[in-house]
């Protein structure tokens, strides 16, 4: 089946899916939590007063309200200590004589600048490794370059999905996402491999075909394979997504979508931009 001859279609898709998260990026941002800000995020339940009413309470501290339902709030604030916290809270417990604090996290500004570092560094440190790797295995730079435009593909994607998914609907970026960005890296690259790789075989066999003749052929013969390893995976995380808790339900949206983008980019984002590179690198022969 002669897959490449969409080339245009499948870079205009990729295109139309980049762009508006490029956008989102540029113009939003991401909506950090405060693992990465810093600051603290308390949970207090039993609560009768009204949630502007607790805001109140904390106002010195610059609080914003993450959640609420009708007995519970949660709130972030800057750097508190749990019994300054407590002490506010105390100054409510006339019209709330049940209230408490059930949750304290605190992050210090200096240990979230850390974070960011750490984790930029990880995604330079890992994007490095994996091209000087598949160009030493493959025996040439276009595959790792290739492999890796293929792979930042998949990391705009998620990162742009999540910076809308902030803007609009307050979702927060935190280390379980980092997590879930570093591990897509993986996934991107591994459904990638099998495809250069059955290029690779096919190059060594068949001398004198055209190189889109063997795209085509490698793409046709892994097709199967990629979607019935992506599949199962995909089959989980939705189930994760759905009935798992709340502190992964964004982990696992998040492993989602980088999952469907690096099942979509191994075959029409990676294999396409070999035939681009051929085709450039040809006529200059």
């Amino acid at each position: 089946m002669n897959w490449m001859k969409h080339l245009s279609i499948y870079f205009l898709i990729s295109s139309l899916i980049i762009v508006p998260g490029i956008y989102s990026l540029v113009r939003y941002g991401f909506k950090p939590s405060i693992e990465f800000t810093g600051g603290t995020r308390l949970t207090i339940e039993n609560t009768i007063s009204s949630p502007d009413i607790i805001l109140q309470s904390f106002e010195e501290y610059t609080p914003s309200l993450e959640d609420s339902t009708p007995n519970s709030v949660t709130l972030k604030t800057k750097n508190i200590s749990q019994d300054t916290a407590q002490k506010a809270i105390d100054t409510l417990k006339k019209d709330n004589p049940e209230i408490k604090i059930t949750g304290f996290e605190s992050i210090g500004a200096a240990l979230g600048k850390e974070t960011i570092k750490k984790t930029i560094s990880a995604l330079i440190i890992a994007s490095v490794m994996l091209l000087l790797y598949i160009s030493f295995a493959f025996k040439q730079l276009k595959y790792g370059v290739c492999a890796l435009i293929a792979m930042f593909h998949d990391t705009i994607v998620l990162l742009g999905s999540f910076s809308l998914l902030g803007h609009f609907f307050g979702v927060e970026i935190d280390l379980l996402f980092v997590t879930a960005v570093l591990t897509i890296l993986s996934f991107s690259v591994h459904d990638t491999i099998v495809v250069f790789d059955r290029i690779r075989e096919l190059s060594h066999k068949n001398k004198g075909i055209e190189y889109v003749t063997l795209v085509n052929q490698a793409v046709t013969e892994t097709m199967v394979r990629s979607l019935n390893n992506s599949l199962t995976i995909i089959f989980m995380l939705i189930a994760l997504f759905l009935i798992g808790g709340e502190t992964t339900k964004f982990f696992s949206l998040a492993l989602l979508i980088g999952t469907v983008t690096g099942t979509y980019s191994s075959t029409f984002t990676a294999a396409p931009l070999l035939i681009v590179w051929n085709n450039i690198f040809a006529k200059n022969r």
